[in-house]
């Protein structure tokens, strides 16, 4: 989600797999704490935390969706305990409130990857269908 508010219009189109949306939720919601303190120095509300603050305020996706205009594609699992439905919903909504030519491709019974196969055929269909939509 951070490339969506970032590439300057490199790209044409986005597909987001179980992506981090909101950097603040995520730190509340995952059960994987030790990565988000591994790659953000640490929690949100350490004030005194310069790497973290660093990391929350200008590499957080949501700080960026101001600048979104491209479509995107999200696809989230819903028993995905790394990385929430939340995170996917956030981002689905942004872009739709936006104007954004959107898609939210759900699985319910799926976690960080699709691993049931016609859960799989359904993701590449869809996933194929949207480049051929939006390229």
């Amino acid at each position: 989600f951070y490339m969506a508010g970032t590439h300057n219009k490199r790209f044409k189109t986005f597909i987001s797999h179980d992506g981090v949306y909101n950097l603040q939720s995520m730190y509340g919601t995952t059960e994987e704490v030790f990565f988000n303190n591994w790659d953000h120095g640490g929690p949100y509300w350490e004030k005194d935390n310069v790497a973290a603050q660093k990391a929350y305020n200008e590499f957080n996706p949501i700080n960026m969706v101001s600048k979104w205009d491209t479509p995107i594609m999200i696809v989230q699992g819903g028993v995905d305990f790394r990385v929430p439905i939340g995170q996917g919903q956030e981002a689905f909504q942004a872009a739709q409130l936006r104007g954004i030519k959107s898609r939210l491709l759900y699985f319910p019974q799926e976690n960080h990857w699709v691993l049931k196969p016609q859960n799989a055929m359904v993701w590449q269909r869809e996933f194929f269908k949207w480049l051929k939509e939006t390229l």
